[in-house]
C-alpha cells in the first residue's frame, strides 16, 4: 500500500514537473499575448462581432459605465451595438504586456482612440491562458485617458 502511494505521489510530481518544464518562456508568452490583444483589437477594425465573442472566457467580466457586465455571452451582446455600421467607432492597441513566470495569466493594457485617431480612454485587460494554449480575457475595464506621460 505504501509503495503505491509513493508511486502515485512520484507520478503527479513528474507530470507537474514535465507540465512546468513546457511553460513557454515569459517573453514568448508576452509575444502570444500581445498577438492576441492585437488580433483581439483587429476585430472591431474588421467589424468581426463572432471573432470579438471567441476572446472572450466564458466567466468574463468587463466593468462598463453601468458596473459589472457578467458573462461571455451578456458581453457580446453588450458590444454587439459597437459592431454595427461600417465604421469602428474607437480603436486600441497594447501598449504595456506581461505574463505571470507560470504563464497562466497576463495583462494588456494601452491606449483607446477614437475615430479622430485621438486618445481618450485607456484599457486594462486580464487574460487567461487555457491548456490549449489560447489566450482568453477574463476581466477587462476601461477609464478616461488623463492626458500626457
Amino acid at each position: 500500500m505504501v509503495a503505491m502511494v509513493a508511486a502515485l505521489v512520484a507520478t503527479v510530481l513528474g507530470v507537474a514537473a514535465l507540465q512546468a518544464d513546457q511553460t513557454p518562456p515569459v517573453s514568448k508568452l508576452q509575444d502570444e499575448l500581445r498577438a492576441a490583444e492585437t488580433a483581439f483589437a483587429k476585430t472591431m477594425a474588421d467589424r468581426d462581432h463572432a471573432a470579438f465573442a471567441t476572446f472572450l472566457a466564458d466567466e468574463t467580466i468587463f466593468f462598463g459605465r453601468n458596473g459589472e457586465i457578467r458573462g461571455k455571452k451578456a458581453v457580446a451582446d453588450a458590444w454587439a451595438s459597437f459592431f454595427e455600421g461600417k465604421e469602428a467607432p474607437f480603436s486600441w492597441k497594447p501598449e504595456t504586456v506581461s505574463v505571470l513566470d507560470s504563464g497562466t495569466l497576463g495583462l494588456s493594457s494601452g491606449p483607446v482612440f477614437g475615430t479622430d485617431g485621438k486618445q481618450f480612454s485607456s484599457f486594462n485587460s486580464i487574460w487567461r491562458r487555457n491548456a490549449d494554449g489560447k489566450w482568453q480575457i477574463i476581466f477587462d475595464r476601461g477609464c478616461p485617458y488623463c492626458g500626457g506621460k
